[in-house]
């Protein structure tokens, strides 16, 4: 009931919005002196914080053309190298520059697309390779491809891997940290040529056992029924997921905003202002973050519940109890990939010390082969995105990766 309520809540409010987006276009027409007066631009302000009290439920475009290595420009194109009925493989490949080692991102499914890493990408690509997971929205994959779990979550990173062949890098960023760090046990308890050469793990849940947050907290005094009887919805009819089981990707924006509910207001109401006295430059910088996080995908219930159970709640990774198709995973089988750490030290999600917890569990990586950096200053998406990213966090990625390529 929940989701068609949501729905019907989102088709009553279109009207205003629509409105609103006539209003505005109105009032561009104006003469240069009536636009750029106070009370137009303050009116045509509120129009467009109207237009955007929406969420979408669209992938938003990477929209990586170019990149800048020295002094050269090099185009970028946006590339499916792979898909399945859950995902696809994207690379983006610069046009007559330096490859630099391959790097195979796994972005998370988490409520967000895996455009959330824009920035990511964009930093990684003058000195990379780079491909990403891009994971579908639950509630466009027909009911007809079938379930889709923290297994088969795992197995799509293993077959990327074997599919790009060996040499390649893999940089795990939030929520996919364990998935890429079982992927990488596996492979490596097989003996697989295609065992990545590094392995970055970035503010992701290794151990939630290590500074429980706000997040860990409520999995851990929840039961796991509990979160099946009241987050989990079935995908309305008139969608071409149908009939899925999901945790809707409004419910887990919900969440997240509502840890940080004073920041988003501040910056809404600095948005605003921006827009209303003709600050441009800053009032994108804002609206761009927000069409980007107002952008959500729904979660495949399975994989919803299986990352909360196994993960969250009864912590198999690190106890050396996580299974993949029967199969344990055994992070002490790594041998030959060399592992790095990364994390915030002001993360409200992710605690210190949770993604760390990789390296006791590599104990047979050669110590010279690992890597830490704790981030000063940053919360959860200033690990991956944002001025420290760019400038401090990734030159260490960068070398880290150079060192084991």
């Amino acid at each position: 009931m929940l989701y068609l309520a949501y729905e019907a809540q989102r088709a009553a409010f279109l009207p205003a919005r629509l409105m609103a987006g006539a209003t505005k276009a109105a009032l561009s027409t104006l003469p240069d002196a009536a636009a750029e007066s106070r009370p137009v631009r303050t009116l045509a302000a509120a129009c467009e914080m109207l237009m955007r009290a929406e969420l979408t439920h669209v992938r938003p475009a990477f929209g990586i053309e170019s990149i800048q290595i020295g002094t050269a420009g090099y185009d970028v194109v946006e590339e499916v190298t792979h898909a399945t009925a859950f995902g696809s493989l994207v690379h983006f490949r610069k046009i007559g520059a330096p490859a630099g080692p391959r790097v195979l991102v796994v972005a998370a499914l988490a409520g967000h697309f895996a455009t959330l890493l824009r920035d990511t990408v964009e930093t990684l690509l003058p000195d990379h390779d780079v491909y990403i997971t891009d994971w579908f929205n639950a509630r466009d994959v027909p009911l007809a491809a079938g379930p889709f779990g923290l297994d088969d979550y795992i197995g799509h990173v293993i077959d990327y891997l074997e599919l790009l062949g060996p040499g390649t890098h893999l940089l795990g960023v939030c929520q996919p940290c364990p998935a890429a760090l079982a992927a990488t046990a596996i492979l490596a308890e097989r003996g697989s040529d295609c065992v990545p050469r590094s392995l970055t793990l970035m503010a992701g849940p290794v151990d939630t056992r290590s500074n429980p947050t706000a997040v860990n907290d409520l999995a851990t005094s929840t039961s796991l029924s509990w979160f099946e009887d009241n987050v989990i919805f079935t995908v309305p009819m008139g969608r071409k997921g149908a009939g899925r089981r999901v945790y809707p990707g409004f419910v887990q924006l919900t969440a997240f905003a509502s840890m940080n509910i004073g920041r988003h207001i501040s910056q809404h109401v600095t948005l605003f202002h921006d827009l209303a006295t003709g600050e441009d430059a800053e009032a994108q910088v804002i609206s761009t973050f927000y069409d980007e996080y107002f952008a959500v995908l729904d979660l495949h219930a399975d994989y919803y519940l299986q990352t909360v159970d196994r993960v969250f709640m009864r912590h198999l990774l690190p106890k050396g109890e996580l299974t993949w198709r029967g199969q344990k995973v055994d992070p002490s089988a790594i041998t030959r990939t060399g592992l790095m750490t990364v994390e915030g030290e002001r993360d409200d999600i992710c605690g210190l010390g949770q993604t760390m917890a990789a390296h006791e569990l590599c104990s047979n990586v050669p110590a010279q082969r690992h890597a830490h950096h704790l981030q000063l200053g940053v919360g959860h998406y200033g690990v991956f995105s944002g001025r420290r990213w760019r400038q401090e966090s990734y030159p260490m990625v960068r070398n880290f990766i150079l060192r084991n390529d």
